[in-house]
């Protein structure tokens, strides 16, 4: 088999399909760039990992400089992860973007986890890059990481991080709880994105009426998936049984 020319060959067609049926692109792209990676896997087998930079420099003269050697390993990369895991390039939502921030990360259980999360949660290319950077899956439960290897359904606050990152604007840590609401507040969707998937927010210091008498929950959400409010009850200090207490009233 010429390999180098079934390369080009594929893609060329790619691009050409591209322009006909940009609906179409994001598959186009994934399934030609799973059989350019398979091909240059066959190729170097056969004549040495050397052969990768040969076809780059042909490539990026007859066809562009984005097909430079990097790319191309990053192909065959593509290729391998499809391979190991007997998942189709075909099915997903995820862009070859998405797998350029994805592959580098090499730890099979670590990008399954970022493809369902992205998948889930409908991230974009910048997002997904701000999860990975958090070092999300690193703050799962052990249990969590488990059940995902398994393939097992894991319920919403399976996806609940710890620790729970919070950007701070304050030259100190020393944080007060009304200091700690400031921060939430100003940066809600991050703080919703930390507790997993389908939060809504429904707002501070709510309002409800005990008895004779009003209180105010700190914090109260809403879960899309599960149709339940959740209250948050925010403590700068350890937690102490008063405080499950309050929350256990609240909820009754």
């Amino acid at each position: 088999m010429n390999y180098y020319n079934e390369i080009k060959q594929q893609l060329i067609n790619n691009e050409v399909y591209k322009k006909v049926k940009d609906i179409s692109k994001n598959r186009s792209d994934l399934t030609a760039y799973y059989n350019v990676g398979k091909l240059l896997s066959e190729a170097g087998k056969n004549y040495g990992e050397g052969i990768i930079k040969k076809y780059s420099q042909k490539l990026t003269i007859e066809l562009g400089k984005k097909y430079n050697e990097r790319t191309l390993r990053r192909f065959r990369q593509f290729y391998n992860f499809i391979d190991n895991t007997k998942w189709s390039p075909v099915a997903t939502k995820l862009s070859w973007s998405h797998f350029c921030e994805l592959l580098p990360l090499k730890d099979l259980n670590k990008i399954n986890y970022y493809i369902y999360i992205s998948e889930e949660q409908n991230l974009s290319k910048r997002q997904l890059r701000e999860r990975i950077k958090s070092k999300e899956y690193e703050r799962l439960d052990d249990k969590t990481k488990a059940m995902l290897i398994k393939k097992e359904e894991p319920k919403t606050e399976d996806f609940i991080k710890n620790p729970i990152l919070i950007k701070n604007k304050f030259n100190t840590t020393d944080i007060s709880e009304k200091m700690l609401k400031e921060l939430i507040l100003e940066n809600i969707d991050n703080f919703l994105s930390e507790l997993g998937a389908r939060f809504a927010y429904v707002g501070n210091e709510y309002k409800i009426k005990i008895g004779n008498s009003y209180n105010y929950i700190d914090l109260l959400l809403y879960n899309i998936r599960y149709k339940c409010y959740v209250v948050i009850e925010l403590k700068a200090t350890p937690l102490k049984k008063e405080h499950i207490g309050q929350i256990q009233t609240y909820m009754n």
